[in-house]
């Protein structure tokens, strides 16, 4: 269908109803339906962000986020067709990506090329807590952190569905710019902002290795964050897209694409095993020959791994 002339830099499917799928294009966000096939007309229309949109993601309580150059992200409801919330100040450069968190309704995560990764009660339009990759705690603190001449900025995020390997884990992905993939426990770094209060835009460092937080009650396991650079088999340039499997036991790898032209598959789930001492395990490396833009994996037991690189053809892959 022809939706707009102007290039397309986001599309989702509203939740719930895969008929219908939103686009982003410019400043602009339409939605259509795709039974209408080639001459379908868009159904709406949402004009509320100043700079184009890099990414968009709807909500299953029927909230759209939209995350543009300005750092601002717009959160829009689709049910009553007006915008809710404006999201600001958390990044000082442009928002590259945004996602719900499926088992928090009311919280969004967002990453920007300042190297910050923020979470969001977009509710009440304000942060519970942050990252800055680029803090001089992460620049100066142990080896390993990445590749120095390229910045940590955030390019892509993946948020695990709820219940991922028996509900053991609630965790993001983030692909940064310096070429590590980290995973944070999210549902460890929620619990200290809602019991202690933190405030606003706290920031919280972020060792170049797996991290123990410990609160006096709460295991080893719970506090770790997993860091995958080039030292443990990782990419040695930016990372552009990370998500998590759907294939086999939903969520048990984490598929990393980069512009050294290579995707990784990780077993991320052994780095927060109280019985092993490690980050996580590369299970597959693969080089697809160009640097690779985005990528998804489908819930078959063949053809699950499609990637969208420089090249003009999409291409599909058969995983373990």
């Amino acid at each position: 269908m022809e939706a707009t002339n102007q290039p397309i830099s986001s599309v989702c499917f509203k939740a719930g109803n895969e008929d219908l799928v939103y686009a982003s294009a410019g400043n602009e966000i339409l939605s259509f339906d795709v039974r209408m096939g080639p001459q379908a007309e868009p159904l709406e229309k949402y004009n509320y962000n100043r700079d184009e949109i890099n990414q968009i993601a709807v909500s299953s309580k029927g909230f759209l986020a939209a995350a543009d150059d300005s750092g601002d992200v717009k959160i829009i409801n689709t049910i009553q067709k007006c915008m809710y919330k404006r999201l600001r100040e958390a990044h000082t450069s442009i928002c590259s990506s945004v996602q719900f968190i499926p088992w928090k309704p009311w919280t969004a995560i967002t990453g920007g090329l300042d190297s910050k990764l923020a979470v969001w009660d977009f509710s009440k339009g304000r942060t519970l807590f942050s990252i800055d990759y680029g803090s001089p705690e992460m620049q100066n603190g142990s080896s390993g952190t990445g590749q120095c001449f390229n910045p940590p900025f955030v390019h892509s995020i993946a948020v695990s569905e709820e219940g991922i390997l028996g509900g053991l884990y609630k965790v993001c992905a983030v692909a940064r710019g310096d070429g590590a993939v980290d995973v944070v426990n999210l549902e460890y770094e929620l619990a200290p902002a809602k019991s202690k209060g933190l405030p606003r835009m706290a920031d919280l460092s972020l060792s170049s290795k797996r991290t123990d937080i410990g609160d006096g009650c709460a295991s080893q396991s719970q506090g770790k964050r997993i860091h995958l650079d080039y030292t443990v088999g990782g990419h040695t340039s930016s990372v552009s897209c990370v998500t998590f499997s759907v294939f086999g036991e939903k969520g048990k790898f984490l598929v990393s694409g980069g512009n050294d032209s290579s995707v990784k598959l990780w077993d991320w789930s052994k780095g927060f095993s109280s019985e092993t001492n490690s980050n996580g395990e590369l299970v597959l490396n693969m080089n697809v020959s160009k640097k690779v833009n985005w990528l998804c994996t489908a819930p078959t037991d063949s053809d699950n791994l499609i990637v969208c690189d420089t090249s003009k053809v999409l291409k599909v892959y058969n995983l373990p």
